[in-house]
């Protein structure tokens, strides 16, 4: 089967607008779990073992799970129970939950690099909980939280195509309607994975950049 530039051009048109909604999953999600993480972070950081307990047994269990099953949950199974959501909201909810546990554990690893003298510093000058998160500790986690932090950006964005299984329009949802309309697979499916290296090339890129510019900010290298 020889490339067909003349369908390739006919297709790009769609390529880009799902580009454009895989971007805006990926973004979405992300930030859903960016803010899940922190949730999780600090429910098992708690005085109350029993809630220490319980969340800590959730993250295990959703980090255990496969994304796939946890999307066909929630947008399948959930409108049994009187749940009933758009594949796009479900979809965000399920990313979200899922990438928050990750998250959430890329946190722990950067409060963990604080050292315990910084903590008793703060206790000593007698600093509100909130005062010594925002203004010592998470500064100081922030360096050893970035790289963590990165790789699950570019790995909801490598995602995504698992939420065509519910109807979601994006990349990989457009090249297999494409496929199907015409019987040719070839300059689709091929589209599908040049944009995502365009995309993910770039963007681990830049967040390399990030890490060293904070590092550098901070003192931490040179």
């Amino acid at each position: 089967m020889e490339w067909r530039w003349d369908y390739t051009f006919e297709i790009l048109p769609r390529m880009l607008w799902a580009t454009l909604n895989t971007l805006m999953a990926a973004g979405i999600g992300y930030l859903i779990a960016l803010v899940v993480g922190l949730i999780f972070l600090l429910a098992q950081r708690t005085k109350y073992k029993l809630v220490n307990i319980i969340v800590r047994e959730c993250v295990e269990f959703i980090r255990s799970t496969p994304l796939i099953v946890q999307l066909f949950f929630v947008y399948f199974v959930a409108p049994e129970f009187g749940i009933v959501l758009s594949a796009w909201t479900a979809a965000m909810m399920t990313i979200g939950l899922h990438f928050g546990t990750y998250l959430s554990e890329v946190y722990r690893g950067g409060l963990a690099a604080v050292p315990r003298s910084q903590w008793e510093a703060c206790r000593a000058l007698n600093l509100s909980p909130i005062r010594t998160y925002t203004r010592v500790i998470l500064p100081q986690a922030l360096p050893a939280s970035l790289p963590g932090m990165g790789n699950y950006l570019v790995g909801i964005f490598k995602d995504t195509p698992m939420l065509s299984t519910i109807g979601v329009v994006e990349l990989m949802h457009t090249a297999n309607a494409l496929g199907a309309e015409t019987y040719r697979y070839l300059e689709p499916y091929t589209m599908v994975g040049f944009i995502f290296l365009m995309i993910s090339l770039p963007t681990a890129a830049g967040l390399r950049w990030l890490e060293a510019y904070v590092a550098r900010s901070m003192g931490i290298i040179k």
